[in-house]
């Protein structure tokens, strides 16, 4: 019986030891086997691999994958112009030199964002303080990135991290900055209304001045037409006239003295003192002569 209970035991610790020498990298991380607290060998390959068992050898696993450093907050930095404006930028980045890294933070991911931090921070500073908020916000935004890109990349290097990514998220002004642009743009929109609405206005002017002459030069010369035309047709009308009336002056005599009566007794109420033998009264009293 004892000696059953001696071989289980023995076979347990057989395992046990077996088990501590076999460990297994996953394809998504790197393993920095240690032996004696050295750095003895860095697997990349996943797989099955054996080791000694502590505390001979040890395993430390790192992240293989692209991993992203982003701020919450923006940070500030100043201008060419000694402006203020808030820059938020992301970075994506991965571990491309497993021992190099282990030696500069030995194995600390988080002292591994923070130096990436500064890093960043520190590149950021140095192309924004040579360009103007206008260059930064829109006129060489790419190239900004494009070379803090460079000095990133040339930086993480140097402590084992490779750079995939920089891009800027967000460039904005300060609070303080924002308000007198905005001041400035709505000023500009007031300038640029008022402009307008004072060259419509001498447009609208033009427009109607030139409209109203050209009324006046229509009414004038339908007028002219009119009299023109009414004096043509008087004319015309005279000779008619003075043709037919020449045929019988006597006939024409008659027709105007009729003329005359119909005019002068339109009324009833018309009264006329005049001598009853005045010509007047000619065909009255004798309406058949010739």
């Amino acid at each position: 019986m004892n000696r059953l209970v001696t071989l289980f035991v023995a076979g347990f610790i057989a395992l046990m030891l077996l088990s501590s020498t076999v460990f297994v990298v996953d394809q998504r991380r790197f393993a920095i086997v240690f032996a004696l607290g050295e750095v003895r060998e860095v697997i990349a390959e996943p797989g099955l691999h054996f080791k000694l068992p502590p505390p001979f050898q040890n395993v430390l696993y790192l992240d293989k994958r692209i991993l992203t450093l982003d701020t919450p907050d923006a940070d500030r930095f100043i201008t060419s112009e000694k402006k203020n404006i808030l820059v938020d930028a992301f970075v994506k980045w991965r571990i491309v030199e497993p021992r190099l890294y282990y030696v500069s933070f030995s194995g600390d991911e988080r002292a591994a964002r923070n130096r990436m931090s500064q890093i960043v921070k520190a590149a950021l500073n140095d192309e924004i303080t040579k360009r103007t908020v206008r260059e930064v916000i829109s006129g060489e935004r790419g190239r900004v990135m494009d070379a803090v890109r460079d000095k990133v990349v040339a930086e993480a290097k140097q402590i084992g991290v490779g750079i995939v990514d920089v891009r800027l998220k967000r460039v904005d002004y300060i609070d303080q900055i924002n308000d007198s642009v905005y001041d400035r743009m709505r000023a500009e929109r007031v300038r640029v209304a008022n402009e307008l609405r004072s060259t419509g206005a001498a447009e609208s002017e033009q427009i109607r001045a030139d409209a109203d002459r050209q009324r006046t030069v229509i009414l004038a010369e339908a007028f002219r037409e009119a009299e023109k035309v009414k004096g043509e047709g008087d004319a015309k009308a005279s000779a008619i006239y003075a043709e037919a009336f020449g045929k019988n002056p006597e006939f024409y005599k008659f027709y105007r003295s009729l003329e005359a009566y119909r005019a002068s007794f339109k009324d009833q109420g018309d009264v006329m003192v005049i001598d009853t033998n005045s010509e007047f009264f000619k065909y009255f009293k004798n309406p058949g002569s010739k």
